[in-house]
């Protein structure tokens, strides 16, 4: 399988997520944060199981990605769960593919960056998406301002995480799925911490624990993919096609929640005005 093919799997994979977990937040028999966590151990199990496969497993070099785990997905997956929860999957996929522009943001206004016009003109028109998002004219009555908020958040943490680690230029010896698996055992141990502050009974059912294994396997697998189109192809090629992330996210939506998501003609103006902005950040930066 090509990089291409590969970059689409990951990003349709990735895009399957937020529905996955929609149908697991209805009824909500967990509270979202041991959602989060249980869908972190899904992940973690899936990439486990592929750095064994693919072998070299070692703890030198492991501290950036520690750090990097504890922000994302540590963090900005209780925030993406909590905003799929209040706005819905395809809202909140839209939002969460803003994360390129938080990305530039920070980029330029931390680590000194200048950005080119390909660059410029991708934030523009994920500015434009979020302009549709936000004065969407009819949304359903389950999608609150503070769900898209959140997911925002998430995304913000997730352009932080790419930055930082963008910044350290790792020149690293730590085999990919190695990386991967480091850094969800750190988010594994920032979303525990967090329910046990909150907490939250430690009683899961199994039918429960299936609901959120299978969004956490989605997110393990598209890592997986995404990976090896790295491995296979450049970053001008995969990038931009795994950005097309938020567009399956509205699509699998209108496939399989149309009655309660009412994804409407600015709602897809928007994720496909986020989409080609985030490609043309991703393949221009």
């Amino acid at each position: 399988m090509d990089a291409v093919a590969l970059a689409l799997v990951s990003a349709a994979l990735f895009g399957a997520m937020p529905v996955a977990v929609r149908f697991a937040l209805v009824p909500p028999l967990v509270p979202a944060a041991v959602g989060a966590l249980l869908m972190q151990i899904g992940t973690f199990a899936v990439l486990c199981v592929a750095a064994a496969i693919q072998g070299g497993v070692t703890l030198e070099g492991i501290g950036p990605f520690l750090v990097a785990g504890a922000i994302a997905p540590g963090l900005s997956n209780l925030f993406i769960t909590i905003g799929i929860r209040e706005a819905g999957s395809s809202r909140a996929s839209v939002a969460f593919g803003m994360a390129p522009l938080f990305a530039v943001t920070i980029a330029v206004l931390v680590f000194g960056e200048r950005p080119g016009a390909g660059v410029l003109v991708g934030a523009l028109l994920i500015v434009g998406g979020g302009v549709a998002l936000a004065f969407e004219p009819e949304r359903p009555r389950h999608v609150r301002r503070i769900g898209i908020a959140f997911a925002l958040v998430g995304a913000a943490l997730f352009a932080l995480r790419d930055n930082l680690v963008r910044d350290e230029s790792l020149e690293t010896e730590v085999p990919s799925m190695t990386a991967g698996a480091v850094m969800l055992a750190s988010s594994l141990v920032v979303t525990s911490a967090f329910v046990l502050a909150r907490r939250h009974p430690v009683v899961w059912p199994a039918r429960v624990v299936g609901r959120w294994l299978i969004p956490g396997t989605f997110v393990g697998l598209s890592y997986i993919a995404l990976f090896e189109a790295f491995y296979r192809g450049t970053v001008s090629v995969v990038a931009p096609i795994v950005a097309t992330e938020s567009l399956f996210g509205v699509v699998f939506s209108a496939l399989l929640l149309r009655r309660t998501e009412r994804i409407g003609p600015r709602l897809v103006l928007g994720a496909a005005l986020v989409v080609t902005g985030g490609a043309l950040i991703a393949g221009f930066r």
